[in-house]
């Protein structure tokens, strides 16, 4: 996939998010198949095996759904923006654009405001707190608002070049 159109900003957002999903994914693999196997030799599990992929699970999830946006992976519906010229295009692109990267960053903030009542909240048995989970809602909304502010940026600043088929210009894509 390419990430060109977000340059080093992307290039980093894809390594973090591919790191976390790597990770978060090879860990709850891991407990899920020993705490399988001790359940099959011993009769036992791991009282804990049951937390770390409910807490990890949040992670793997934000970190797909933050490359899905990267990659513009998501479904989209683009026959109205298709219907409409190619500067009316821009105009629409570059507020929508903007008002996604302002409600995602209004989320992460509201968030962030959460952190300190959630933190309280402490798992059974490891006792972590609810925060854990939180924060990886919270960076994910701030990486889609970096995304999407990107992308409006982008497409009020694309050039105009090439021509479709009906001689109208190309128009940036819009995918939210």
């Amino acid at each position: 996939m390419n990430t060109d159109r977000h340059g080093l900003v992307g290039r980093v957002i894809d390594g973090i998010c591919r790191v976390v999903l790597w990770l978060s994914t090879t860990v709850i693999f891991l407990i899920l198949v020993i705490n399988t196997a001790l359940r099959y030799a011993t009769g036992s599990s791991l009282e804990w095996a049951n937390e770390i992929p409910e807490l990890l699970f949040p992670w793997l999830v934000m970190s797909g759904v933050v490359l899905a946006a990267l990659h513009n992976a998501h479904i989209a519906t683009t026959f109205l923006m298709d219907a409409v010229p190619a500067r009316i295009r821009r105009v629409v692109a570059t507020a929508s654009w903007s008002v996604v990267a302002g409600l995602y960053a209004t989320l992460s903030w509201a968030t962030f405001n959460m952190l300190e009542i959630v933190h309280d909240e402490k798992s059974p048995i490891l006792q972590m707190p609810g925060s854990l989970t939180y924060a990886c809602v919270m960076g994910g909304m701030l990486l889609l608002a970096v995304l999407a502010a990107q992308s409006a940026w982008q497409s009020w600043h694309c050039r105009e070049t090439a021509a479709q088929p009906d001689g109208e210009p190309q128009a940036p894509a819009v995918h939210w």
